[in-house]
């Protein structure tokens, strides 16, 4: 395995870093309700939910060309 040569400004700018890092947050976070049950009531699989709609928008947005990260590559 080899990384891009600009994994950095990759990990920094990609819109899909971002979301894939939402939906591990989304994750861990449907993990963690039920220690509060019965102090928040938020329907079952929420969270799984919005975290399988948030990886899909992150697999669109890593085929999407992202202006930010071609403005990188220009000055690079």
């Amino acid at each position: 395995m080899r990384l891009v040569d600009d994994w950095l400004s990759v990990l920094r700018k990609a819109w899909s870093i971002r979301l894939i890092a939402l939906a591990a947050l989304l994750s861990g976070l449907e993990i963690a309700i039920p220690l509060l049950d019965g102090v928040v009531d938020l329907p079952r699989g929420l969270f799984a939910a919005l975290s399988g709609v948030v990886t899909s928008a992150a697999l669109v947005a890593r085929l999407v060309a992202q202006r930010s990260m071609n403005d990188a590559d220009a000055r690079d």
